[in-house]
């Protein structure tokens, strides 16, 4: 073996790898532990994202591995090596199997095995280049983190990144040029005055300064940058498959607040009590579960519940987050009179994505994904935006009810993930007011349905609001309610108008035993509480002959700017009517006072919507008057621009002479835009070297002036590598007053000498005036 050696090529060989194990490397301990810094954060933020336990083994031995590497820098550690490579070799075989049983969504696999393969490499980092491998590790965990994060708990991680990411980077450059660490330097001449060290060393203010300038620009960015609309990935966020027990029929609802002691029967409620959901017995709300969300409703309860935090949604756009659908009016609330006739429907072993194959109506529909993360237990309804057609669920199998309700075999527990995509009509006005009004006979039978002690007394209340109104627009010679949709909004709109809800919940009394609600709404309370409005609106419709049903889900939640996502809480839940389009489907509508009337859906979409829900969090912060004041100033700048925006499309649209006058006003703005924004190049160019030292703005004149002839420096260069290369493109006059530039340049900012500027500036002004001379001769020649 020792002969081989000895052979020509293989005693270059052997050179060449002794001198690559030796070159490049990186002495600097403060670079060493600032790198470290940003691969421990990038490792804790991946750990507060996913909520995973990473750090607990990761960070110690990063830190034990730095240590080493540091230490055996210069060595050729090849036992290292092998066992590097052998630990990444079984990192990845973990991984691999990993993969199989979470291949919907692979980003925490694929941070741990990141995490992994960097604690590897953290053992073996001799070189510079070794550490700029671990910062780009830790900015891929910090993107990931991002991806993962889903409160503001990520922000101050970012912040903490960002502020030890700049000195690393400078570390890194002046690393990159070759000068050695400034402490050693400061030590060696301790005479040189503090400028010079403000210059070879870190700048404090300046650190501070871009940190500023970084968070203000992300923050901006982040708030205008367009959210365009879809996925292009269709994999989906997924937890981990459930496996369930026992045989799942889809009938049974488990609310954890309204459960009978000593029985898993849904169906009854209460505070766990007698007090049931079933019978319209009087009784207390649940203070942490919502009582709609049960296969009967209860409306004479009463009480309200605490605020917590049970999902948060991230979607394309805001809406109702439809849980469960009613037919059946009770007379004190409602049930789902076909609850046996529940469908299941399986997914493949090999994915999580189910179809559902919901019938949806003829209009114009778009799909929304929504992405939703349980924060705190719910029952096992699975909150979706109307018109679901797939969905990615954790479970090998889910229930779909006659009303479009989807079920699970569990309870929706802490933690876990699920993401729908649904099919989402558009709402238009106009042609839901041509709807017809023939409906089929299945819609009659369930969608009719009133007891028959209030019926004659609702629909002539019903009627009577109607025609009060007909009668008003006819005296005032304008429209009257001539279609469903119509009848529908104004009925909608009279309730939140001439009934209110109680100031004290309190001090609405229980139904009696033969008293119904919206008799005693109607006509002797002259309100209720919000779902009591619901109620009423869907039994008035019902009166005059209009299917429609109660839907109870969750409202959007409160949008959080930062994070993209909707925080959705327990008191969101409340209840709408939904109305029966034929041809069309059904269309939600809201009587509840200080809600809108039609609910947040697909039309109000907009590419800017982050930054228009920016604004109201800002706004929220503001007084009034100046909210209102902002209001008006940028909504008639935005006026304007529109308006100016429309008239020039609209140029192009009127003949010839329109496109030519419009060619002729984009030329002039194009050439008065080039204009002002060269001025004020050439102005803040002037005004950066004024400010600058004066060595420091000769030597970027002189880089100006060289850019202009076509010689550029390239940012890996340094000064004297540049000054060589100038002897290849200019005069050798030229060249030497350039190289004596560079050379002072460098004495100055990292030796810390004086050079003598009144020369330099005398020479590099004779050499700019011959330059400007020659060209002017030769223009004159041409």
């Amino acid at each position: 073996m020792s002969s081989l050696w000895r052979l020509p090529l293989g005693n270059k060989w052997r050179q060449t790898m002794l001198q690559s194990s030796l070159a490049e490397v990186e002495d600097s301990i403060t670079f060493r532990v600032l790198v470290l810094a940003l691969v421990i954060v990038g490792v804790v933020a991946t750990d507060i994202a996913a909520e995973t336990k990473f750090s607990l083994w990761a960070l110690p031995l990063s830190l034990v591995g730095g240590i080493w590497s540091y230490y055996r820098r210069r060595d050729r550690n090849i036992s290292v090596k092998f066992c590097i490579a052998i630990g990444m070799l079984v990192a990845l075989g973990a991984f691999l199997g990993r993969l199989v049983g979470e291949s919907n969504d692979t980003r925490v696999a694929l941070a741990e095995l990141l995490i992994q393969l960097q604690v590897l490499h953290c053992f073996d980092m001799p070189r510079r280049k070794d550490l700029g491998y671990s910062i780009v590790i830790g900015l891929i965990l910090l993107g990931v983190a991002a991806t993962l994060s889903q409160t503001l708990a990520f922000a101050p991680i970012l912040l903490i990144f960002l502020a030890i990411a700049l000195p690393t980077l400078v570390l890194d450059y002046r690393s990159r040029l070759g000068i050695e660490n400034f402490k050693i330097e400061r030590e060696q001449f301790p005479q040189r005055n503090s400028q010079i060290w403000r210059n070879s060393s870190f700048n404090l203010r300046f650190l501070i300064l871009n940190f500023l300038v970084v968070v203000g620009l992300g923050l901006a960015i982040f708030a205008v940058l367009p959210r365009f609309p879809g996925y292009q990935l269709r994999m989906f966020p997924v937890s981990s498959s459930i496996n369930v027990k026992g045989n799942f029929t889809g009938r049974s609802i488990i609310n954890p607040g309204y459960v009978r002691q000593g029985k898993q029967n849904q169906g009854t409620g209460g505070s766990g009590t007698e007090q049931g959901n079933g019978g319209g017995k009087p009784g207390q709300v649940d203070d942490s579960f919502y009582y709609g969300f049960n296969s009967q409703m209860n409306q004479n309860l009463r009480g309200e519940m605490k605020p917590k935090v049970v999902m948060r949604v991230r979607s394309q756009t805001e809406g109702f987050w439809r849980v469960l659908a009613f037919d059946r009016y009770t007379g004190k609330g409602w049930e789902i009179s076909r609850n046996e006739q529940v469908r299941r429907i399986k997914r493949s072993p090999w994915t999580y994505q189910i179809f559902l194959n919901l019938l949806t109506g003829a209009g114009k529909t778009k799909e929304i994904v929504q992405t939703y993360t349980v924060v705190s237990d719910l029952p096992n309804l699975i909150p979706a935006m109307a018109s679901p057609k797939e969905i990615y669920f954790p479970t090998p199998m889910i229930a779909v009810d006659p009303e479009d309700g989807l079920r699970a075999p569990v309870g929706l527990s802490e933690g876990m993930t699920y993401t729908v995509i649904s099919q989402v009509p558009y709402r238009d006005r106009t042609l839901l007011g041509k709807a017809s009004t023939k409906y089929p006979q299945s819609f009659k039978d369930y969608y009719l349905q009133i007891p028959s002690e209030i019926a004659d007394k609702v629909r002539k209340r019903t009627e009577e609001i109607l025609a009060n109104y007909n009668q008003q627009k006819v005296s005032q010679s304008n429209k009257s309610l001539d279609s469903t949709y119509e009848k529908v909004l104004y009925l909608a709109q009279y309730l939140k108008q001439n009934y209110q809800i109680p100031d004290n919940p309190l001090d609405l009394p229980y139904l009696a035993e033969n008293e119904d609600l919206v008799e005693a709404f109607l006509f002797k309370h002259k309100g209720g509480y919000p779902d009591h409005f619901s109620t009423v609106l869907t039994v008035m419709l019902r009166s005059i002959g209009i299917p429609a049903r109660l839907v109870a889900g969750f409202a959007s939640g409160e949008f959080n700017p930062f994070t993209g996502m909707y925080v959705v809480r327990n008191t969101d839940a409340y209840a709408m009517t939904e109305v029966y389009f034929p041809k069309y489907g059904w269309f939600a509508f809201d009587p509840i006072p200080n809600h809108p009337l039609i609910p947040p859906s697909i039309e109000e979409i907009q590419t800017f919507s982050v930054l228009r829900q920016f604004w109201n969090w800002v706004a929220g912060w503001l007084p009034s008057p100046v909210t209102g004041l902002l209001n008006n100033v940028f909504g008639t700048l935005f006026t304007w621009i529109s308006k100016v925006c429309s008239w020039f499309v609209s140029l192009f649209f009127k003949g010839w002479l329109g496109i030519f006058t419009g060619l002729i006003l984009a030329t002039i703005i194009s050439f008065l835009g080039w204009l002002a924004w060269s001025q004020w190049r050439e102005w803040f160019r002037h005004l950066s070297l004024r400010r600058l030292p004066p060595m420091e703005s000769l030597y970027q004149q002189m880089l100006l002036w060289a850019d202009q002839k076509g010689l550029s420096k390239h940012p890996a260069q340094t000064p004297l590598e540049y000054a060589k290369v100038s002897y290849q493109h200019h005069s050798v006059a030229t060249a030497e007053v350039i190289d004596e530039i560079c050379q002072a340049y460098v004495s100055w900012r990292y030796g810390g000498y004086t050079p003598d500027l009144h020369r330099l500036r005398q020479q590099w002004q004779q050499i700019s005036s011959r330059t400007e001379k020659q060209i002017r001769l030769k223009s004159n020649r041409d």
